[in-house]
């Protein structure tokens, strides 16, 4: 009972009283034997307890535990400890040398890897096609100035440059040498750094440029989810000059009739067909030389540098390597007449038919469409729909700067349709038999250059 009621008068007295431990003094408890010895204690500060409560022992030895281990901390800490607020509320340390790390984390929260799609334009001349050649530097490629310029603007890291997988890069088409494009898409995952097209575009060279980027899914895979692709060929028309007629290249015109004639033949191959002939990979029974053509057509001719020429475009699914390019040079080998128009409906059955291949030079790739994917996503409030009306000035000026002047100017010093045009009479378009039994041997390995995956793959 004396214990009792000692405690309670030491509570009593407040945290500062005579003798309180609490300003460092010393006490002394009465017993039936006299004074007892003093005992010092730890100069700390206690928290005044709450008078009278029940549970005051316990909260005294919580305090002085809180007062002591409060006072050690003061004693050992540090000055290098900095105290950072964390989002649970508590604070963490971390040591000043750590920043450096804090800060490169920083800079990669301001510049996220997402993934997008580019808008690219270029001239094909001088590259060999559009897809990257890893491990060959022999063959440059429009890929190889891309991935460069990505590399060294700061989107992607180093590494993945020399693995394009590791930022997920696909492109819609791979265009074949010499052949250019004015709205070719490519995916990938990029970090989104400030001001990212006019950086990419100062380390490409001037006929090759990114014209527009946009967001897009995290699965989005650019060639798979194409729906459609448009091509355009430009050519002189002279080419559709008839073999018994002499004509001047700088002063042909092309006459009506004979362009309906060329627009008809064009509109043959809307459709599906078995394009087997049209390809070297493909056999007559390879179910993936079957392609759908939504449209093709002549436009009308005009005059550049005194000479005339004229656009063909044709929208189809996909195409198989070369077979834009065949099938204008049979229609091409029909109008000059070295070949009867009945060859057209022969060219889709399963027997071997020779079809010329016109040159690479006047190929150009305008355009990719998504229709599906900007149905289900184009209007979802956080993704785009994947079409360039805002670019459109743009593409034109490209292809007016570096495309179309491109194709003139080879075509005037290397006249590549006049040599190619010589070689039409060498052609025995009325075989029928000769080379089937090896196309069916092609078909059963068959690897078709622009992808192989049957109704996705990639085209000229």
């Amino acid at each position: 009972m004396l214990r009792l009621r000692w405690g309670l008068r030491a509570l009593s007295r407040g945290p500062c009283g005579p003798g309180s431990p609490a300003c460092g003094g010393t006490w002394r408890r009465a017993g039936r034997g006299g004074a007892a010895p003093a005992r010092p204690l730890l100069p700390v500060r206690l928290l005044p307890a709450a008078p009278h409560s029940v549970s005051s022992g316990r909260t005294m030895a919580q305090d002085l535990r809180a007062a002591v281990g409060s006072q050690a901390k003061r004693l050992s800490g540090s000055s290098e400890a900095v105290e950072r607020p964390e989002e649970n509320g508590h604070h963490n340390k971390r040591l000043k040398g750590d920043t450096g790390e804090e800060d490169a984390e920083d800079q990669n929260k301001k510049s996220p890897k997402r993934k997008i799609v580019l808008l690219m334009a270029y001239s094909g001349k001088g590259y060999h096609g559009m897809q990257r050649n890893m491990g060959s530097s022999q063959f440059k490629t429009i890929e190889d100035d891309l991935v460069s310029a990505l590399v060294q603007s700061g989107c992607i890291p180093e590494n993945h440059g020399e693995d394009m997988k590791k930022m997920s890069f696909q492109r819609c088409a791979r265009t074949d040498k010499g052949v250019s494009a004015a709205g070719q898409i490519v995916s990938l995952k990029v970090r989104l750094i400030d001001d990212i097209l006019e950086k990419i575009n100062n380390h490409l060279p001037s006929h090759i440029r990114i014209l527009g980027l946009k967001r897009v899914t995290g699965g989005f895979n650019s060639k798979n989810k194409c729906d459609a692709r448009t091509y355009s060929y430009m050519l002189p028309t002279f080419a559709f000059a008839h073999k018994d007629r002499y004509v001047q290249e700088d002063v042909y015109r092309l006459d009506r009739e004979t362009l309906d004639k060329v627009n008809k033949l064009l509109a043959c191959y809307k459709g599906t067909h078995n394009f087997h002939n049209f390809t070297s990979q493909k056999g007559p029974r390879d179910p993936s030389a079957r392609r759908y053509i939504m449209e093709m057509y002549c436009g009308e001719p005009f005059v550049r540098e005194n000479m005339e020429f004229a656009v063909i475009k044709v929208k189809g699914q996909s195409f198989m390597m070369h077979q834009i390019r065949k099938m204008i040079g049979l229609v091409i080998a029909i109008v000059k007449g070295y070949a009867g128009e009945s060859i057209m409906e022969r060219s889709w059955g399963e027997e071997k038919v020779d079809v010329p291949k016109a040159p690479g030079l006047g190929l150009v790739l305008e355009r990719v469409h998504f229709e599906k994917y900007n149905r289900r996503f184009g209007n979802d409030g956080l993704h785009e729909p994947l079409e360039w009306t805002e670019e459109e000035e743009k593409i034109a000026v490209f292809k007016e700067q570096y495309i179309y002047p491109t194709i003139i100017n080879t075509e005037r010093e290397e006249k590549s349709m006049v040599n190619w045009l010589n070689t039409l009479p060498i052609h025995d378009f009325n075989s029928s038999v000769v080379g089937v039994h090896a196309n069916h041997k092609n078909s059963k390995n068959s690897s078709d250059l622009e992808g192989s995956d049957g109704c996705a793959d990639d085209s000229d």
